[in-house]
């Protein structure tokens, strides 16, 4: 049994096939299979044992000087050919004249034999000549490969842009590589994936691999069923958890595992706030904590930082996940996330500027102190629900609203709101529809874009809560009695 070929020189091959098309050469295959085999370098050698001097991908160019003393000897080329198949040579090209006229039958029968293609070159085809056909074919194949990687990398950069970031560069990445891309979570779940699926063994041995990159290597590979499949760490965050990219092609090709690597570190960054669901939850965690418990148990966690910024974002079309949550704190540069509630919520330094968001819609609030982040959440919910129904990208909180408020002690303000919405204050549907209304000037059709639901249902819960409260809605001291409670509820 010949041995396993060596792996051939990392540069792009030349198949046989696009050598014995070449009119200008003459080539032509006469024993040997007929399935194309790629070359990777081309070796003229006399010697009667070259394999010394072979790297393996090769096609081995001689003229037989050494085969006269074996002339007729079946048992000597048998062993050539045997030698030169067990070094890796993808093909052997036998030069006629001026040593043989014809190709030796016995060299014929043992190229047939080993499964080593052989081709003839004619008298008028020099071997430098075949060389320098190969060197040229590589460099414009390596023109094509880097011209591609180039192409691509401005394809993921711009899905990385995208407002559903991951899902795109994964679409984008299968498009690429012609197979298929899956983003696989520590537990082997499928978060993201793109393109065409590959067959169920190979699909479960993706789930497999991915759990073999953590906490190294950094890659690894398999074949499956036909099914080329590759695997790649993601940075960030703990080893066994962080996610990693999984990719099934028919093929393993150079420039497909380069433009992987690409997609790999964009993915990276893309998930970098998104570091498994321990560090997640303790950010989330974080979050909540500042805004709904005491302020002064968890402000020194978050250092010297004085001042906040608060952010409310709900995304336009699909419902936001942890992934997409990640991508938005990454664009906008913290990782300070809560995306467990309908919208999520984030947290930056003030000094931090935030910017509309493609895909998203953003209430901000106003600047805060770690004492008045509770507030800070208030705000930027309202200036969310405004954003929502003037469908606007983004709403900052307007300052100086204080006013009246502020003559009131907050425990006398809440008192009074207790009191004041008490027959609706167990209906969250109700306060949130009066309070929504009450916000946008009494529109009907307004209220139903930020409340998504039917301007009759606005019509209906209005008229609801006014008999609860056993008020007439359109007098405007009642309106603002009510917008005060509201604030204080």
């Amino acid at each position: 049994m010949p041995h396993s070929p060596p792996p051939g020189p990392p540069t792009p091959a030349v198949p046989l096939s696009e050598l014995i098309g070449r009119a200008d050469l003459g080539l032509r295959q006469v024993a040997g299979p007929e399935e194309d085999v790629p070359i990777h370098l081309v070796h003229t050698s006399e010697m009667e044992d070259p394999v010394p001097y072979l790297l393996g991908g090769e096609l081995l160019l001689t003229a037989g000087v050494h085969f006269e003393s074996a002339a007729g000897s079946g048992a000597y080329l048998d062993r050539y050919v045997a030698r030169t198949v067990e070094a890796g040579a993808a093909a052997l090209g036998f030069g006629l004249a001026p040593v043989h006229d014809e190709t030796p039958r016995a060299l014929i029968a043992a190229c047939d034999r080993y499964g080593l293609p052989l081709v003839e070159v004619p008298p008028r085809t020099p071997f430098t000549a075949v060389a320098r056909a190969v060197w040229q074919a590589m460099a414009e194949a390596r023109h094509r490969e880097l011209r591609r990687v180039t192409e691509a990398q401005q394809s993921l950069a711009a899905a990385a842009a995208r407002p559903d970031p991951v899902p795109a560069v994964l679409r984008r990445l299968a498009q690429h590589v012609a197979g298929w891309a899956a983003l696989v979570s520590p537990g082997g779940e499928e978060l993201y994936a793109a393109g065409l699926a590959p067959a169920a063994e190979a699909r479960a041995a993706a789930g497999r691999l991915a759990r073999a990159v953590r906490p190294a290597p950094a890659s690894a590979s398999d074949t499956v069923a036909g099914t080329q499949l590759v695997a790649y760490a993601l940075a960030g965050g703990a080893p066994s958890e962080r996610p990693a990219l999984v990719v099934a092609t028919e093929r393993r090709d150079p420039a497909d595992h380069t433009i992987a690597n690409v997609a790999a570190v964009l993915l990276s960054l893309l998930t970098g706030p998104h570091l498994g669901t321990a560090e997640a939850g303790r950010s989330a965690a974080l979050v909540r904590l500042l805004l709904g418990a005491p302020p002064e148990e968890a402000a020194p966690l978050l250092g010297p930082q004085p001042l906040w910024t608060v952010v409310h974002a709900l995304r336009r079309g699909p419902a936001a996940d942890p992934l997409a949550a990640a991508a938005l704190g990454t664009a906008l540069g913290t990782a300070l996330i809560d995306a467990e509630a309908d919208s999520v919520r984030l947290l930056l330094p003030a000094d931090r500027d935030v910017t509309a968001q493609p895909g998203w819609t953003l209430g901000v609030s106003g600047t805060v102190g770690a004492a008045e982040l509770p507030a800070g959440d208030a705000q930027a919910a309202g200036a969310l629900r405004r954003a929502v129904a003037k469908r606007s990208p983004l709403a900052r909180h307007r300052g100086g609203e204080a006013g009246v408020a502020g003559l009131v002690s907050p425990d006398e303000a809440r008192g009074h709101a207790r009191a004041a919405l008490a027959p609706i204050a167990d209906s969250a549907t109700l306060v949130e529809t009066l309070r929504t209304w009450l916000s946008l000037h009494g529109s009907w059709d307004r209220t139903a874009v930020a409340l998504q639901v039917h301007r009759n249902t606005v019509r209906q819960r209005i008229a609801r809560a006014a008999a609860l409260l056993d008020t007439d809605l359109d007098d405007p001291d009642t309106r603002m009695e009510l917008w005060f409670a509201l604030r204080w509820l």
